[in-house]
């Protein structure tokens, strides 16, 4: 009973916050939940879930190139720029980040409450986005800022 009160509060803030992403994640898992058996999907999905999420996220990157929308005369373009070498950097840094990440939730998997709680908390009340490459993106603008206001000075 406690998790769908739980959910329901979550339900509750996105509706409020206007959180289409969470809307949709919770009513889905609420969803689920209604229909007999699903525990075994919902362990599925909490294992999985993740690595599905970044899968999909990498494909969605990979489609410009696909299509031929970025093609490697940008990348090496991109390079010739600090903007380039510093969003090289930064998603390299993700990345190790990401992987250090992981092992921490194996290793102590309790930090998951406080990294969902500061998520929700973060894409509801601050407006964020729950994505790695935007997080990428974004510590690319705050170092590029930095840059700026170094080299201005």
């Amino acid at each position: 009973m406690e998790s769908w009160i739980f959910l329901g509060v979550i339900f509750l803030i996105a509706l409020i916050a206007k959180n289409q992403s969470l809307l949709i994640a919770t009513s889905a898992i609420l969803i689920l939940k209604l229909i007999p058996h699903s525990d075994k999907f919902l362990t599925l999905l909490n294992k999985q879930g993740i690595n599905w999420g970044v899968t999909l996220i990498s494909a969605t990157i990979l489609v410009p190139i696909a299509t031929g929308d970025i093609v490697l005369k940008d990348l090496l373009n991109t390079l010739k720029s600090p903007l380039g070498w510093v969003a090289t950097i930064c998603g390299v840094l993700v990345a190790v980040l990401s992987s250090k990440g992981v092992g921490l939730i194996n290793q102590s998997p309790e930090v998951t409450v406080a990294l969902v709680f500061g998520t929700i908390m973060g894409v509801v009340f601050l407006k964020g986005i729950a994505a790695g490459p935007v997080i990428a993106a974004g510590i690319t603008y705050c170092i590029m800022q930095v840059i700026q206001v170094v080299t201005n000075h």
